[in-house]
């Protein structure tokens, strides 16, 4: 990227963020002066800890496959450029872990890193392992790729459902670092019924969700390690990472328990284990005093969002395929609306595996 470029989306943010902080047209001017000279001597610029903390705001604001933006402006921003060591890394990424879970009182944060220095190779900071096995899959089919890269590094799990893998991150382009998560950092909920008794099923889920492959991008500036967290959509866990088939597929188990026959899709048998596993998740998290929200209040919060975005004068994008939950979207009012699917910065990107 080169200098030109650099500065037209420096400034671009600067002309949004200053306002929206409250900041005049001389600071406004001021700063775009001061960053204008840094990048012309060195080819970037430094965000301000209260550029970094808006401007990673704005980026769940801007977030178009997010149900959850209503609470952007709450998002906890800790910054740790600074740190450039295996051992400061380590420390403040089990220090997110930490904070995040909060003893079951999630609270959004997103740990940002220096940028094209630290790259974390996990999807998410906590997620369970998964094995090819003789007799098939054992755990998560979503993490065989990288359990067998966990592997070559020299990690090994206990060979269980829910083995939580280790965190790998690299500095530079040095070795990569394995990291043990303590097991006394990781919230878990093990699943239970109101109704029914699924003991059986021997499920549970870790209680939150931190994304750490995608990249932060601020006014030019990408962040390559920025994981960052809100709480679970009881959905996510109940009708995708439990119920998929090419996930832990626990529908026809739960059927089973249930006594209903899985002979005929007639019977719509999967449409009614699937509201009963998604009771489970939400019961379960409920009764830990584990933060969790049901679809049908998330897409409440959504329309409060939209209408404090059009008070605001700012236009909401959304991906409707993403926004739209996986149980009975046509329940809620973001079934019914389009919603444009236009990319605006700041905002979190998909990046390549760094394996």
């Amino acid at each position: 990227m080169n200098n030109t470029t650099v500065m037209e989306d420096a400034f671009s943010f600067l002309e949004k963020a200053y306002p929206e902080l409250k900041r005049s047209p001389e600071n406004l001017n001021e700063r775009k002066l001061e960053v204008q000279l840094e990048i012309e001597r060195t080819g970037t610029y430094e965000h301000t800890f209260k550029e970094l903390q808006h401007g990673a705001r704005m980026a769940w604001r801007n977030s178009n496959k997010c149900i959850g933006r209503l609470f952007w402006n709450t998002l906890s921003v800790v910054d740790k450029r600074s740190e450039t060591t295996e051992e400061e890394i380590t420390n403040s990424l089990l220090e997110h872990i930490r904070t995040a879970t909060n003893n079951g009182r999630i609270r959004p944060t997103i740990t940002v890193f220096q940028p094209n220095k630290v790259r974390i190779w996990n999807h998410q900071l906590i997620r369970y392992a998964g094995y090819e096995t003789a007799d098939g899959i054992v755990g998560d089919p979503a993490s065989i790729e990288f359990t067998k890269e966990a592997n070559k590094l020299g990690w090994t799990g206990d060979g269980t459902p829910y083995d939580v893998l280790p965190i790998i991150f690299q500095i530079d382009n040095n070795e990569p670092t394995v990291i043990s998560i303590p097991p006394e950092l990781v919230l878990q909920v093990d699943l239970r019924h109101p109704e029914y008794d699924i003991t059986p099923l021997n499920a549970r889920w870790y209680a939150v969700p931190i994304i750490s492959d995608m990249q932060l991008e601020i006014g030019g500036i990408h962040y390559g390690a920025a994981p960052f967290n809100g709480w679970y959509m009881g959905t996510e866990i109940g009708a995708r990472n439990l119920a998929d088939e090419t996930r832990y597929n626990l529908l026809p188990h739960l059927a089973e328990i249930m006594n209903i026959g899985t002979s005929q899709n007639a019977s719509l048998w999967k449409d009614r284990a699937l509201i009963e596993l998604n009771r489970a998740v939400l019961y379960s998290f409920q009764e830990d005093n584990v933060s969790i929200v049901d679809h049908h209040t998330a897409a409440r919060q959504f329309h409060k969002f939209e209408d404090n975005e059009a008070r605001a004068e700012r236009k909401v994008t959304g991906n409707w395929t993403w926004l739209i939950p996986p149980i009975s979207p046509a329940t809620t009012h973001i079934f019914h609306k389009p919603y444009k699917n236009k990319i605006v910065s700041p905002n979190y990107f998909y990046q390549d595996k760094p394996y």
